[in-house]
């Protein structure tokens, strides 16, 4: 629980983003996805938690935009 929602960085080969949201009644979870479709600039609805529902983990799949779209829009400061 962080005090502000960002990125953190690269970890390993994936993308490290610190959440101001509690990890409690999947409020992170759905902080998580609203947070990435504004910086990626889509609709909540093209992006999905698919993976580490109840993980420090998640993987999320996004449609409509590329991985370097993605990577471009979460890493930029």
């Amino acid at each position: 629980r962080a005090s502000v929602t960002e990125t953190a960085g690269m970890y390993g080969d994936c993308i490290k983003i610190r959440l101001a949201a509690p990890p409690v009644d999947n409020a992170a979870n759905e902080a998580l996805v609203a947070w990435v479709a504004e910086r990626i600039g889509i609709p909540k609805r093209q992006v999905r938690l698919v993976g580490g529902l109840t993980s420090r983990r998640k993987t999320l799949e996004i449609e409509g935009a590329s991985v370097a779209a993605v990577q471009s829009a979460l890493l930029a400061r």
